[in-house]
C-alpha cells in the first residue's frame, strides 16, 4: 500500500489477550504493511506472553519497562511512538474494546490526506454499548470537562478516547509531556494538523482482564487538562470532517480494499 503503520499497544496485565489481539490487527490489515509495538509495564506473566508471540509472528515488538518512575499509559505510548518505525502511528488499548478491524478504515482517512483518524462512538454508526451507565457518565464527564478546558477538543466528538491514527511527522517539535492516561488529548493539544478524519465505530465489552479506571486516573486527567490550558497551542483553522458508514466504506474501497478469494495475493 506504500505507507507502513505502526500500531502502539500499552500493556499492563493483559497476558489474555495480546495474542488475540495481534490475530486480529493481522485480519484487520491484510495486504498492508504494519507491525504491532506492545509497551509493557505488566507485573504478571504478560511479557513472557509477548515474548512468546514475538518470537512467532513477525510483526509484533515488544518491550517490557521497569521502575515505578517509568509506568503510566500516556508514557508508555509516547515511548511507543518514538520506537515505531512506521509513516502512521496508532493507538489502541489491549482489551479489545478497540475493535481492531476498524485500523482498516483508519488507514484508509490516512491514506485520503487526513493528518489524524478518531473512530467516533458518538455519530451516525457508533456505539459506546461496550461501556456501562456509571462508564457512560463518566466518560460523559470526562468530555464535558475537556472541551469545556481546551478549545482544541471542541470540534471533536469523542476527544478523550484511546483509539487514533495520524502522520508520524506531527510529532516534530510538539513538546508532549503526558499525565496519566488520556494521551489522545495531549496529541490533539499539542500537535500542529490540518485535518482530522471521524469515522463511526462500535466500542466492544472487555474481552479479559479488569478495567484500569479508578480515583489516581480521574485525578491525574484533571491534572493534564490544568496543565494543557497553559502550553496547549490553538487550532482555530483545523477542519474536522465526519464520515457515514456508508462513504467510510466506499474510501476503503477506493484506498485499501480486501482482496476477493481467488485473486492473487503475492
Amino acid at each position: 500500500m506504500g505507507k507502513k503503520l505502526s500500531v502502539v499497544v500499552p500493556t499492563f496485565n493483559e497476558a489474555g489477550n495480546v495474542e488475540e489481539l495481534a490475530h486480529q490487527v493481522g485480519e484487520a490489515l491484510e495486504g498492508i504493511d504494519y507491525n504491532i509495538w506492545f509497551i509493557d509495564d505488566s507485573n504478571d506473566n504478560t511479557p513472557g506472553v509477548l515474548k512468546e508471540l514475538c518470537d512467532k509472528d513477525t510483526h509484533c515488538r515488544y518491550h517490557h519497562r521497569e521502575g515505578a518512575e517509568q509506568t503510566g499509559l500516556a508514557t508508555a505510548v509516547i515511548e511507543g511512538f518514538n520506537m515505531a518505525d512506521g509513516d502512521f502511528l496508532a493507538c489502541m488499548d489491549a482489551d479489545l474494546q478497540h475493535p481492531p478491524a476498524i485500523l482498516r478504515p483508519m488507514y484508509a482517512a490516512m491514506l485520503s490526506g487526513a493528518d489524524m483518524c478518531i473512530p467516533s462512538r458518538l455519530i451516525k454508526g457508533g456505539s459506546d454499548g461496550g461501556l456501562n451507565i456509571i462508564r457512560k457518565f463518566v466518560s460523559g464527564t470526562a468530555r464535558w470537562m475537556g472541551k469545556a478546558a481546551l478549545s482544541s477538543l471542541r470540534k471533536i466528538s469523542d476527544p478523550t478516547s484511546g483509539l487514533f491514527m495520524f502522520r508520524k511527522e506531527m510529532l516534530e517539535g510538539a513538546e508532549l509531556q503526558p499525565i496519566g492516561w488520556k494521551i489522545m488529548v495531549e496529541v490533539l493539544a499539542m500537535c500542529e494538523y490540518r485535518l482530522i478524519v471521524e469515522i463511526p465505530y462500535e466500542f466492544h465489552d472487555r474481552n479479559s482482564g479488569e478495567s484500569k479506571i479508578s480515583k489516581k486516573v480521574t485525578l491525574q486527567y484533571i491534572e493534564q487538562l490544568k496543565s494543557l490550558r497553559g502550553r496547549g497551542i490553538r487550532h482555530d483553522s483545523a477542519i474536522v470532517t465526519r464520515w457515514s458508514p456508508e462513504f467510510t466504506k466506499s474510501m476503503i474501497d477506493k484506498y485499501c480494499p480486501l482482496k476477493k478469494e481467488g485473486e492473487d495475493r503475492s
